[in-house]
C-alpha cells in the first residue's frame, strides 16, 4: 500500500509538472504575442487623432526637397538626435579581405574590421564566390554578434558586452544561433552579398549614460543630440563609406535592412542617408513604422522608460503626449521616397502594431505618388501572406515577432527589379 501511495504522489507530482510547465509556455507564448497587460489591442479604443499631411502645401515634386529639409530636422531634433559629422579620410581597415569559401564553395566569408571614432567594428562579409563585378548587398546588424549568424567556427566572437548570457560575454555554443534569421543561401542565390555587424560593437544595447560604446568619444548627448538608435543609424553608414571602396561590393546598390529596434535603426539610416538604395523595416513597431498617434500596443511613454537611451532626450517630453508630436512615422517613411521602401508585420505581433505600421506606409504614400512612383499599390491592409509590392512594399505574414526566411524572399523578390535587374537610381 505505501509503495501505492508513492507511485500515486509521484504521478499527481509528475502531473503537477507537466501542467506547470503547459501553463509557463501558455504565459510566454502570450506576451511573445501580445505583449505586456496593461496596453491597448483592441482597434475600437484607439483614440481619435489627426495626421500630418506630408504634402500640405506642396503642389509641385520640386518643392519636396525643401520640405524634406525641414521634416528631416524636426524628427532629428524631437526623437533620434543629431549625429556629429564624420570625415570618411579617416576610416581605417584591418582584418581578413581573402576569406574563405562556405556554402560547398558557392560564397566567399570575409571579415574585415572598421575602426572609427574610438571603436573597432568587425563585418562579416558573405558574398557570392562566382560574382565577376561588384555586387549588391543588404546591410544590417545583428543582436548578438557575427558569429551567431552562422556557425563556421572561424568567424570571431565579439569581445565586448553581448545579451542573453549569464556574464554577457560571448559563447562558443551560441555559434549559429540565429541563424533561422539569415537566409544567407537565397542572398547568395540571388547574386547578393550580405554585410552584417554586431550592434553592441557600435554602442550597447543597455542604459549606461553613454559611458560606452561610440558615445564615450563623444560625452554624454544633449537633448537634441543622438540616443543609441541614431548612433547605431550612424555606424550603419560607417559600413557604407567602406562599401564604397570595397570592390566586391557596388556601394550604389545597397539595402539597408533591420529587425525590431533594429528596424528602428534601419528607417533612419534610411532617412538620414539617402545612399542607401533601398530600406526594409521588419516588426519595427513604436519608434518604427507604427503610428505613435494610435496608441495600440507598445507607447512612446512604454519605449522611453523601458528604453531610455535608444532616442533623444527630447523625445520624452511627449511620453503620454503622443497628440503633440509635431509629426508621426509616415512622415519618418516619407523622408525615404522616392527610393524603395519596405515595411513587413507580424499577425500575432500586437505589440508592434501591425495596422499602424501599414496605416503609416500609407501615410508615405502621398510622397511617392507626389515624386511620380507607384507608391504602395493598395488601399486596404493586404490578407495575411498576401504581399503588395509597388515602389512600397509591405505584408502582414503568420507567425510572430521575428524575421524569416518568408521575409527574406520576399524582400530578395522585391529588390530585384529596383537594385539587381534593372538599377536605375
Amino acid at each position: 500500500m505505501m509503495t501505492k501511495a508513492r507511485t500515486q504522489i509521484s504521478s499527481n507530482k509528475f502531473k503537477l509538472t507537466i501542467l506547470g510547465t503547459i501553463c509557463l509556455l501558455l504565459f510566454i507564448n502570450f506576451f511573445a504575442h501580445a505583449g505586456p497587460r496593461g496596453f491597448n489591442y483592441d482597434e475600437s479604443k484607439v483614440p481619435d487623432y489627426k495626421l500630418i499631411d506630408p504634402r500640405a502645401d506642396i503642389t509641385e515634386a520640386s518643392e519636396w526637397p525643401q520640405k524634406r529639409i525641414e521634416f528631416l530636422k524636426v524628427i532629428e531634433e524631437q526623437m533620434f538626435g543629431k549625429a556629429p559629422e564624420f570625415d570618411k579620410s579617416k576610416l581605417k581597415i584591418t582584418g581578413d579581405k581573402k576569406g574563405k569559401l562556405i556554402l560547398g564553395g558557392q560564397a566567399i566569408l570575409t571579415q574585415p574590421s572598421l575602426h572609427f571614432a574610438n571603436i573597432k567594428l568587425p563585418l562579416l562579409i558573405v558574398r557570392p564566390a562566382k560574382a565577376k563585378s561588384p555586387v549588391p548587398a543588404f546591410v544590417g546588424y545583428n543582436f548578438n554578434g557575427n558569429h551567431t549568424v552562422h556557425p563556421d567556427p572561424s568567424i570571431q566572437l565579439p569581445k565586448g558586452w553581448v545579451p542573453r548570457t549569464k556574464d554577457k560575454r560571448a559563447r562558443e555554443n551560441d555559434r549559429g544561433s540565429s541563424s533561422s534569421r539569415w537566409d544567407i543561401k537565397s542572398i547568395i542565390d540571388q547574386g547578393y552579398a550580405l554585410i552584417t555587424a554586431y550592434c553592441g560593437d557600435v554602442d550597447p544595447d543597455f542604459h549606461d549614460e553613454f559611458k560606452n560604446g561610440i558615445h564615450s568619444s563623444f560625452g554624454k548627448p544633449a537633448p537634441d543630440e543622438w540616443g543609441t538608435i541614431a548612433a547605431w543609424a550612424w555606424g550603419l553608414s560607417r559600413i557604407l563609406d567602406y562599401s564604397e571602396i570595397e570592390p566586391a561590393i557596388d556601394a550604389k546598390r545597397v539595402s539597408v535592412i533591420g529587425h525590431s529596434r533594429l528596424g528602428k535603426t534601419s528607417l533612419w539610416a534610411g532617412a538620414s542617408d539617402s545612399r542607401f538604395a533601398l530600406v526594409i523595416s521588419n516588426n519595427s513597431g513604436c519608434g518604427g513604422a507604427a503610428l505613435s498617434k494610435r496608441r495600440f500596443g507598445e507607447t512612446v511613454h512604454r519605449i522611453n522608460t523601458s528604453f531610455p537611451h535608444w532616442f533623444c532626450g527630447n523625445f520624452k517630453a511627449y511620453n503620454n503626449k503622443e497628440e503633440s508630436l509635431p509629426f508621426d512615422q509616415h512622415i519618418l517613411l516619407s523622408l525615404i521616397a522616392p527610393r524603395p521602401l519596405y515595411v513587413a508585420s507580424a499577425e500575432g505581433d500586437k505589440w508592434a502594431d501591425p495596422r499602424g505600421e501599414f496605416l503609416s506606409a500609407k501615410g508615405a504614400h502621398k510622397i511617392y505618388k507626389l515624386l511620380g512612383t507607384e507608391g504602395l499599390p493598395c488601399d486596404e491592409m493586404p490578407e495575411v501572406d498576401q504581399p503588395v509590392h509597388g515602389q512600397i512594399g509591405y505584408h502582414i505574414r503568420s507567425g510572430k515577432h521575428d524575421i524569416t526566411s518568408y521575409d527574406w524572399k520576399n524582400y530578395i523578390k522585391f529588390n530585384l527589379p529596383f537594385l539587381y535587374y534593372n538599377y536605375q537610381y
